[in-house]
């Protein structure tokens, strides 16, 4: 066990350390302010990607509001000598301990959920302890995958496609955050398609034949994997560019494994809304974005706790499925609703007049982030030396 006096090691949107008091926090501040209405079903759940962002928030929304059963899964990596653990690690043991006191059977891998030696330990772990699964929950982020059948490791990038990219962003670096200037080349054909077998659908493809291969599909399975559209002010960047192509190859899947499953069971993508997440706050220009929305709607901007709490109501049947032309169930509308949209063009159009007025969302921006890490949280004294050595919740064996 080591105790360790830490402080923050940052630069802009990165830290690459992590409080683990404070990501513990974090975690229960969310669980206490998700209503505890177990609904008596408990279903079986394999949730990959549960350590952070909506996948975090599915989780504990999934267990404090419909007391869900199963297995979570994370790739996250462990405390050395030269830093913490990561802020998903601590998470983690947060969330498995009020899960534990509460009376819910969740248990947590930590793994590369991309690799064949993962799915079949977690695979394993599902059968032997659960049987059959009601819902996959599709929710991982990472910067690269490697293909389990040829072994070519595939980075993903954030480029625009067809023409270069050039916009304002917020900018960190200094004393107080500013508007920048963003500019990036598109992206080859190569990166493009690498991103794609990253983000895309080919995992989840996987994971689902995986479960159907083994017979552990249950009556009405339902597999949801999320995703993101967004404005049409960083859709050059996102929806436009890289990132976008690999999100309309998960929507095809989407249709695909639907296919696959008439007559046993569903699969949607979820379009969410705007959230500040580890993943997001690395796409130049949404940063500004988010600042601006959440300037634009205060304390109406959802959480990712509410989004998820939206999801699990729709996927339960405790609400009717809200899906668009496309089959895709549909989280987003507070984000996308046209006269919110509206004030945030107003902002975007003059970006450095609409920082002036949006330094409480910036601020709050940045708060959010430093929060991803366990940073910044009120109630916790950094002051004090705290405890770093955490251990993995049993039976999560990393391989």
């Amino acid at each position: 066990m080591t105790l360790r006096q830490i402080d923050p090691k940052q630069r802009g949107f990165l830290i690459v350390n992590s409080h683990p008091e404070g990501a513990a926090e974090t975690v229960r501040r969310m669980w206490e302010r998700i209503p505890a209405r177990a609904d008596g079903s408990r279903p079986v759940v394999l949730l990959l990607g549960h350590s952070a962002g909506y996948g975090l928030a599915t989780l504990l929304t999934g267990l404090r509001g419909h007391g869900i059963r199963g297995v979570g899964v994370a790739f996250e990596g462990a405390e050395t000598e030269r830093r913490t653990a990561t802020a998903g690690w601590y998470r983690t043991a947060a969330a498995e301990t009020l899960a534990r006191e509460a009376g819910h059977d969740f248990v947590f891998v930590n793994t590369d959920a991309f690799s064949a030696a993962g799915k079949e330990q977690v695979l394993a772990l599902v059968e032997e302890r659960y049987g059959k699964v009601d819902h996959l929950i599709y929710s991982l982020a990472a910067p690269r995958r490697t293909d389990p059948e040829t072994g070519t490791v595939h980075h993903s990038v954030i480029k625009p496609l067809g023409g270069p990219y050039e916009a304002p962003a917020l900018d960190f670096s200094g004393d107080a955050p500013k508007v920048g200037q963003v500019s990036l080349e598109p992206a080859t054909d190569e990166e493009r398609y690498a991103t794609q077998q990253v983000m895309g659908g080919a995992d989840w493809r996987l994971w689902v034949r995986a479960l159907a291969g083994r017979g552990l599909l249950a009556d009405g399975f339902t597999t949801v994997a999320l995703t993101y559209i967004g404005s049409e002010l960083t859709a050059p960047i996102y929806r436009q560019g890289t990132i976008g192509a690999a999100k309309e190859d998960l929507e095809r899947t989407a249709g695909e494994l639907d296919a696959e499953l008439a007559g046993q069971g569903r699969a949607f993508t979820a379009v969410a809304g705007a959230a500040v997440t580890q993943a997001s706050s690395a796409i130049p220009s949404i940063a500004l974005y988010t600042a601006f929305l959440r300037t634009v709607l205060g304390d109406g901007f959802r959480t990712t706790a509410d989004q998820a709490a939206d999801l699990w109501e729709q996927l339960t049947g405790t609400a009717p499925l809200v899906l668009d032309e496309q089959g895709r169930i549909r989280l987003d509308g507070w984000e996308l609703d046209e006269q919110v949209q509206d004030r945030v063009r107003a902002l975007w159009a003059d970006p450095e007049s609409g920082l002036e007025r949006a330094r409480d969302g910036a601020d709050w921006f940045m708060g959010q982030i430093r929060e991803l890490y366990g940073w910044g949280v009120d109630g916790v004294d950094y002051e004090q030396p705290v405890q770093t050595t955490v251990a993995w919740p049993a039976p999560g064996v990393t391989v």
